[in-house]
């Protein structure tokens, strides 16, 4: 008794007919309409069930129009087991019953064994066209599209599914040999596009893929009968071809679009990404989940289209609407997030994968990965990363992920122990790797390891990260060697050496450089940023208003980069106490419409992610919170911390003191939080969006001694390891 047998995404007995004279019991009819009915409709498996219920004789009684329905379950399933068996069987049938012969090249093919079919193909003495069509199909189904065109040409006297085929090779190819070849096969078919629309639309597709938009639109236009497969190759044509608004413009021409249609006019509208092309998805969204709530390509494209055109939240809102939510969906709501910057949604999502028993693949194990080097905790981090299954582990994506993880995560010797086992890394885990050792103060470490890597390995990102981790260590001497060796300097490499210059002081040469890059060059906002950035841990009022002079003059437009220019300068009166000129900095930002970034902290205790702005009460126990951060502050004191009101850039208030503003910023509260649920606790961590201030700064050196508790801190900059001893990793350098 045969086991059990198989699927197939081409449906053979549709393409090829031939009649057969053979001799087929009465009482097996009944079992060939069957399982020629299961496989049509690709229930490949209930088709050999129903075979293996039935067939109680000897095997090699069973007529060969049985087993060629077996032959194809065996193929749609891919059971390459039960179809060799099969082949062995029927070898002695196989020179007189040519349908027999096709079944089989087409199962091999199926099976991915290109040379077995080839072989079975070139032992027939008399090839027919259902022979030559297996194997084309084959061909394409196992991208050899190129062996298509060369069989071709032996074909005498080829009928419309050869050309269908042939044309459906050329949009696989999509070469100018293809396009030749699709313009010949135009000639001999012209008269029959109009009865034969899937030869037209093969037609259309091959042009369209191949390049020749010109011509797709001529035959399209003249086609009188259009159909929904004909639109959907134009407009895939468009899209392929980067000409999404005619695709749109064809879309709307439709009354009555298929759901394959929808879907491209989806793909073309995330391509385009503009709040046009929103306004249209929204428009021609509407009850989509309700009516296509099984077509998840479809509904995959539409929240894909949502989130490309920056509406992440109407794409959650359709999201939360669907009963069956596949990975490929998942992947795009991620993605999505991962561009926001939500890296707490993200892990939401994580959650609910695993509850809802949907498998995680690499993929998604990248982009989570990715959202843990965002939140930047330890012990997170280690807890979502030991579920992870050990075939992931080998992947060098996930091995490069893992190491910028564990570097802003202040786990230098993880990410080291990751890089270790990595035989040949690549440019992207060099890189990881350089900069994790930067952003946790091991610059010489970093130079180090920089020096070890391969020529061919080197390129941008390689010297912003080995100068970057110059720049935070102070290593001015190290890094101008290393500028100077680079033979293409771009914009952000001249910029990372301006920061390294500005950071320590060297505000001559950095000044010197940026107009060495300007000589060559339009003005760079960024370099003018690092410079302001600089003069403003100098106290340097003059520099900086000069700097911030020259931003406004050279890049009247660029409003983000004013803004940032204009927050640091009123950082620098209000260090020096010229709060008249704070006040007239912050009117005219004001006026402008500008917004400052509001300064978060976020910190994880017991896998919980909790978050803190400046002054938060809106904790349910923010008594508790501010009670801690009351009696820190005493402790604070008599050790002898004064706090440094030049880091105050506003007007105190009158209900306010130097202390109680400078104990209201963010990483403030997120310690005091800690000490709430852990009074004896001996390590914290958390992340700031913003670059730490000098006086919190000062203030965590001794709130770690007083408590003996070690405190790392991340923030926009670099990491600070805030040791039981009163040091910072950084040594006061940030």
């Amino acid at each position: 008794m045969l086991n059990k047998l198989f699927t197939y995404r081409l449906s053979i007995n549709n393409i090829f007919s031939v009649k057969r004279s053979i001799y087929v019991p009465k009482n097996e009819w009944n079992l060939v309409d069957q399982m020629k009915l299961m496989n049509k409709n690709k229930q490949f498996k209930q088709a050999l069930q129903l075979f293996d219920k039935h067939s109680n004789k000897n095997i090699n009684q069973i007529s060969n129009l049985v087993l060629t329905q077996v032959l194809k379950s065996c193929a749609g399933l891919r059971d390459f087991q039960r179809g060799t068996m099969v082949h062995n069987i029927v070898s002695n049938r196989l020179d007189k019953d040519s349908y027999l012969l096709t079944s089989l090249i087409h199962f091999y093919m199926q099976c991915n064994q290109v040379i077995k079919a080839e072989e079975l193909f070139n032992l027939s003495k008399r090839k027919t066209l259902p022979m030559f069509g297996a194997l084309l199909k084959g061909y394409i189904t196992n991208h050899q599209a190129n062996k298509v065109i060369e069989l071709f040409d032996q074909i005498d006297n080829p009928d419309e599914t050869i050309f269908i085929l042939v044309l459906n090779a050329c949009a696989q190819l999509k070469t100018n040999q293809a396009l030749l070849l699709t313009k010949r096969i135009f000639n001999d078919i012209h008269n029959k596009l109009q009865s034969n629309t899937h030869l037209s639309t093969s037609l259309l597709d091959a042009l369209a893929k191949c390049g020749d938009i010109k011509e797709t639109e001529r035959l399209f236009h003249s086609l009188v009968n259009k159909t929904p497969p004909m639109y959907a190759a134009v407009m895939k044509g468009y899209i392929e071809n980067k000409m999404e608004n005619k695709a749109i413009e064809l879309f709307q021409q439709i009354e009555k679009p298929s759901e394959s249609v929808l879907t491209l006019f989806f793909n073309a509208c995330a391509q385009l990404k503009s709040d046009e092309t929103l306004n249209l998805i929204k428009k021609n969204s509407k009850n989509i989940t309700k009516l296509f709530s099984s077509n998840f390509r479809l509904l995959t494209s539409l929240l894909d289209a949502l989130v490309k055109c920056d509406d992440i939240n109407y794409a959650q809102i359709l999201f939360d609407q669907l009963p069956d939510k596949t990975l490929s969906m998942y992947t795009v709501m991620i993605n999505g997030y991962l561009k926001e910057h939500n890296s707490f949604k993200i892990l939401n999502f994580f959650h609910e994968m695993k509850l809802n028993h949907i498998q995680i693949n690499h993929i998604i194990w990248t982009c989570i990965i990715k959202s843990l080097a965002q939140i930047g905790d330890f012990e997170l981090s280690q807890s979502i990363v030991q579920q992870m299954p050990q075939s992931c582990l080998i992947d060098d994506q996930i091995h490069n992920a893992l190491i910028h993880m564990w570097g802003k995560s202040s786990c230098v010797d993880r990410a080291k122990e990751i890089f270790n086992k990595i035989r040949q890394p690549n440019t992207i885990g060099y890189a990881a790797m350089i900069n994790a050792y930067g952003l946790n103060g091991k610059g010489l470490e970093a130079i180090e390891l920089y020096e070890q890597v391969p020529d061919e390995f080197i390129n941008e990102v390689t010297y912003i990260c080995v100068l970057n981790a110059c720049s935070h260590a102070g290593l001015v001497d190290k890094a101008f060697p290393i500028f100077r060796k680079i033979q293409m300097k771009t914009e952000r490499i001249y910029t990372v050496m301006t920061d390294c210059l500005s950071r320590s002081f060297c505000f001559p040469e950095a000044q010197q450089l940026i107009n060495e890059y300007e000589s060559s060059n339009l003005p760079s906002a960024p370099m003018y940023l690092s410079l302001l950035s600089g003069a403003r841990n100098a106290k340097n009022s003059h520099l900086s208003q000069e700097t911030y002079d020259r931003m406004k003059e050279r890049f009247p437009k660029l409003s983000d980069s004013i803004i940032s220019g204009g927050v640091l300068l009123a950082n620098v009166y209000g260090s020096i106490g010229d709060m008249d000129k704070v006040s007239e900095i912050r009117n005219e930002l004001n006026r402008s419409g500008a917004k400052k970034k509001i300064g978060l902290a976020w910190t994880v205790i017991d896998g919980e992610v909790y978050q803190f702005r400046a002054h938060d009460q809106s904790h349910p126990r923010s008594k508790e919170i501010y009670a801690e951060l009351e009696k820190m502050s005493d402790e604070l004191v008599q050790n002898g911390h004064q706090y440094d009101s030049s880091w105050i850039t506003r007007r105190i208030n009158q209900d306010e003191t130097v202390a109680s503003v400078l104990c209201g910023h963010s990483e403030k509260l997120a310690i005091a939080w800690n000490f709430v649920l852990k009074p004896n606790t001996s390590r914290i961590q958390l992340t700031k969006n913003l670059r730490i201030c000098g006086d919190c700064h000062s203030a965590t050196k001794l709130i770690a001694a007083i408590r003996q508790c070690e405190i790392i801190v991340r923030d926009t900059n670099r990491i600070h390891h805030f040791s039981k001893n009163g040091q910072c990793s950084c040594n006061d350098f940030f």
